[in-house]
């Protein structure tokens, strides 16, 4: 982070960060560099800090302004003319706005050779101790406890390392961590280290924590309508460990497999690497299409379905559809895998219950996970298995293995729970996200108005975005010459060929709201010259 209590100018320290990620390679040349005005948002800076790191970059030719480009960095053995005379002026001038006067080094006697930049830059490079230490140091204690979390800076790795060259990335599966209540989760963590240090550095149940998977019942009993029993939940390091584990426990290698076409591509992944044999059902508005699942006959032994939020298309699977599928399972004697990967954002209407809410055969194994909820980092998710698979087998198979998720983890989201703090947060984000979406939906429609069609309005992390008439191959480089990011869907297709061309994914779960119509507006002048 930032360092607001050093002496050193707030505009050094940034220029010396991007100066030492430029020397290591971190960015690399041609790279472009994010707007003053993005960057200032993004660090709560003043613009005229930022100006005077970048001027500075410019003076010692590790960075040229480009014409509609932006800043791109240079290759350090060439500089532009440009870089020894004028942008050595500009630089001063701004660093003197934005700073106190400091010393600056002596100037080269009359006669003396200049030196190259390259030599200024390696004399600059050996004169720094701890390289970027400053710029990345964060605030004092004392600081950090007076100040409120929301106002915590972001940092300067984030800033610079994800955005350097891209303003605005709508990547789907980016979340708001900066809301993230991180004063619980520092105390549910510490709880969990002062009083149970013998059970957090073991290898711990390797079907989790018994504590952790009753509050999970708990939570999922009253958020999703789930019936489960702690017995029923394993906890897993993703959704497609998750998968990975359920093709073991059926088992499924070798056997028939349907999912939804398209459909999340990392359950395709795991399916395949267990030598499943995918039948890809399609998608219709109300979700997968019964009649193509039945018509594949007898044999099937599992279906892959995202019911409450359809991967990618954002549908939601009917009632009636539901009961359809239930009965289809109980005829076939097969598994329901029920991924319910974002459920709590549901921005129109009542939640929808839980497919498992709805089965009384045993045919639905649930599915969750806190990657889009929570925190992806911690890498944790869960199954709920029906009572008929839920026995000793099922332990007998997990005792095999340890458990693939950190004991200290779970026994700190056990704590953070019992204290209600994730009510409070998904409350927290759900109001958060809904205002992303209702923001992004909204610039859409105001600045690219009918020459686009919004596809899965109503909930998640995402949106489809059709551009009519144009092409993912030209919308991509457009966008990201512009400095945005902009991702094809094509991944999510079992035949990529199959995804309409002029189809986008734009995750906004990881964008600042305040941000999202300049984005908009400045893909739409790329885009339609508007």
């Amino acid at each position: 982070m930032l360092d607001r209590t050093s002496e050193e100018p707030m505009y050094m320290q940034l220029y010396r960060y991007i100066r030492g990620r430029m020397e290591n390679g971190t960015i690399e040349a041609g790279e472009r560099l994010p707007s003053i005005r993005a960057l200032s948002l993004h660090l709560h800076v003043s613009k005229i800090a930022i100006e005077a790191a970048y001027q500075q970059l410019i003076a010692e030719g590790y960075v040229e302004s480009r014409e509609r480009s932006g800043l791109r960095a240079l290759p350090l053995e060439r500089v532009p003319q440009a870089a020894h005379s004028g942008a050595v002026a500009q630089a001063e001038g701004a660093a003197d706005i934005a700073r106190p006067r400091v010393h600056s080094p002596a100037a080269p006697q009359a006669g003396a050779s200049s030196p190259s930049v390259q030599q200024r830059r390696v004399t600059a490079a050996a004169s720094l101790d701890t390289d970027t230490t400053s710029a990345s140091t964060s605030t004092s204690a004392s600081a950090s406890a007076n100040a409120p979390e929301a106002a915590q800076p972001p940092s300067l790795e984030q800033a610079v390392t994800l955005h350097h060259g891209i303003d605005f990335d709508f990547q789907y599966g980016h979340i708001e961590v900066e809301r993230f209540s991180i004063k619980a989760w520092r105390s549910a963590m510490q709880t969990a280290l002062d009083y149970e240090l013998h059970e957090v550095f073991g290898y711990g149940d390797p079907q989790g924590d018994k504590g952790l998977r009753t509050e999970i019942a708990r939570y999922l009993g009253q958020s999703r309508g789930v019936n489960c029993r702690p017995e029923q939940i394993v906890m897993t390091a993703g959704t497609q460990q998750s998968i990975s584990l359920l093709c073991r426990l059926l088992p499924l290698a070798g056997r028939r497999v349907a999912m939804e076409e398209p459909g999340y591509h990392g359950t395709r992944t795991v399916l395949l690497d267990h030598g499943c044999k995918l039948l890809p059902i399609p998608v219709e508005p109300d979700g997968i299409s019964i009649a193509e699942l039945a018509a594949q006959g007898e044999g099937v032994s599992a279906v892959y379905v995202t019911p409450s939020h359809q991967f990618p298309m954002g549908g939601v699977l009917t009632v009636h559809k539901r009961q359809q599928l239930l009965q289809w399972a109980a005829d076939c004697d097969a598994y329901i895998l029920e991924d319910d990967y974002d459920s709590e954002f549901r921005y129109q209407g009542q939640p929808i219950p839980a497919l498992q809410a709805l089965d009384h055969e045993g045919r639905v194994i649930y599915l969750g996970t806190l990657s889009k909820s929570f925190l992806p980092g911690i890498r944790m998710s869960y199954i709920v298995m029906p009572e008929g698979l839920a026995g000793p087998a099922m332990r007998e198979h997990l005792a095999r293995y340890s458990s693939p998720v950190s004991p200290l983890l779970q026994r700190a989201l056990r704590h953070f729970m019992q204290e209600g703090h994730m009510e409070r947060h998904v409350r927290r984000m759900r109001r958060l996200y809904q205002g992303k979406h209702r923001q992004l939906i909204h610039s859409l429609q105001t600045h690219m108005g009918d020459r686009v069609s919004i596809i899965g309005q109503k909930a998640g992390l995402h949106l489809l975005l059709d551009v009519h008439g144009r092409s993912r191959s030209e919308l991509i480089p457009l966008a990201e010459a512009e400095g945005i990011r902009v991702y094809s869907p094509a991944d999510q297709w079992g035949d990529r060929t199959a995804c309409p061309d002029s189809l986008l994914i734009l995750g906004f779960g990881g964008l600042q709201e305040k941000m999202m119509d300049t984005a908009v507006r400045r893909l739409a002048d790329c885009w339609f010259g508007s």
